[in-house]
């Protein structure tokens, strides 16, 4: 109840804000600048924050030889089921669109309509200077810049050092900082709201209720379909069984905590049950708390499709490739900064809706939480499958049979 308390107000807060701008219209504009008063908060602490946190994140970072592998196995598995995740949503989406009609006649941007193919790689990726990394419509480029510096302040002392130090201390003020604005987060989306429906009135209602009607039956369509390939792929003929057969309980304990970290102690007993080694359960499940999120990944997607249709924008499949960077970006490389309060909903903004930020940025802060719980289970309960997949690759193809081979002779 803890775990969902925040969550329950936050929702409670923004239905309120509906009912009030739907029944009183000309009221639900008026508060409008409370909501505008976070937004622009949060524009000026996110730059600080996501560079102190991945900075500090990178330059603490240690490893061993096969620590080394182990950990290369991880991430490269999470990207790329992330990847898989991505364009499975895409797809849905394409043939059941979550938005019918446009919520406005706000002008839409279409991604690169002015630029070439390169330089819009340029522009994700690097700013002119120093000044233009400074900018929340530079995320991209400054998480780019605060990786390469998190490395230099390792070569240079790593967590002991001056400056990896200084990273730390940075990285916790700047997660009190968030924590304070948080408190005013109801206040501020009751009036978000209350604006929006004031203004669009029951195109939100259809609009959310479509977008979940395709995301809660996708994560456990996942479970029962992606989870047992990643099963057979990484434990052989025994392993869709075994997943089975263990799965639940990472599962449950996700859905009911809301949280992949309250669920590392369950999916490392489940490992041993299994037969995992203790020393990739140990390293996969807690990054994975953290890095593995197809169900964020889902969710990125849905955030994107759903506001380009709020504003009229069709979505074409030339947008795949850089929706599926996106979603992989932001939710399998952001998640990994600790209290990193809705930068990912910034990255959506700043590259696809820069324009229109003040709008885009609580429908998808709306749609995150709406989300959030059966986006965990897929994230958590995944953790135990990935880790089929490292041991295939570190411990041997047949790792799983002989585990079950040894058991059957004690």
């Amino acid at each position: 109840m803890k775990n969902y308390r925040f969550l329950a107000i936050l929702l409670g807060a923004m239905v309120l804000g509906c009912i009030t701008g739907w029944l009183a219209p000309e009221f639900g504009m008026a508060v409008k600048p409370l909501g505008t008063v976070f937004i622009n908060m949060m524009f000026c602490v996110v730059v600080p924050l996501v560079f102190a946190s991945i900075s500090g994140s990178v330059a603490g970072m240690k490893s061993r030889a096969r620590a080394g592998r182990i950990m290369g196995t991880t991430i490269v598995t999470f990207v790329i089921t992330g990847a898989v995740a991505a364009v499975i949503m895409f797809v849905i989406l394409k043939i059941f669109p979550p938005v019918l009609a446009p919520w406005s006649d706000l002008p839409s941007e279409e991604i690169g309509e002015y630029a070439s193919l390169s330089q819009m790689l340029v522009n994700f990726f690097t700013a002119d200077d120093f000044v233009g990394l400074l900018s929340r419509k530079a995320m991209l480029p400054l998480i780019v810049f605060s990786v390469l510096f998190g490395f230099a302040a390792n070569l240079a002392g790593g967590p002991a050092g001056s400056i990896g130090k200084w990273l730390n201390d940075l990285s916790e003020v700047m997660l009190k900082f968030v924590k304070i604005i948080t408190y005013y987060a109801p206040v501020a989306f009751f009036a978000i709201f209350a604006d929006l429906a004031a203004n669009y009135g029951n195109a939100i209602t259809e609009s959310y209720a479509r977008a979940m009607a395709v995301y809660y039956p996708l994560c456990f369509i996942y479970i029962f379909t992606a989870f047992p390939l990643f099963a057979w792929f990484g434990g052989g003929r025994h392993g869709i069984k075994t997943m089975f057969n263990h799965i639940s309980r990472p599962a449950i304990v996700s859905l009911g905590t809301c949280s992949s970290v309250a669920t590392i102690p369950t999916n490392l007993e489940v490992a041993e049950d299994t037969g995992i080694n203790k020393d990739i359960a140990e390293m996969v499940i807690p990054l994975g708390a953290t890095m593995h999120m197809d169900g964020s990944c889902f969710s990125c997607v849905l955030k994107i499709v759903f506001v380009w249709g709020v504003f009229g924008q069709p979505v074409e499949w030339s947008s795949l490739p850089v929706i599926v960077l996106v979603a992989v970006l932001s939710s399998v490389g952001m998640s990994g900064v600790p209290g990193g309060g809705y930068i990912g909903e910034y990255i959506i903004c700043s590259i696809f809706f820069p324009a229109q930020i003040e709008v885009a940025f609580p429908i998808l802060v709306m749609i995150g939480n709406l989300v959030d719980p059966p986006a965990t289970m897929i994230n958590a309960a995944g953790d135990y499958v990935v880790s089929y997949i490292v041991s295939r690759f570190v411990d041997g193809r047949d790792w799983l049979d002989k585990k079950i081979t040894e058991r059957v002779r004690d």
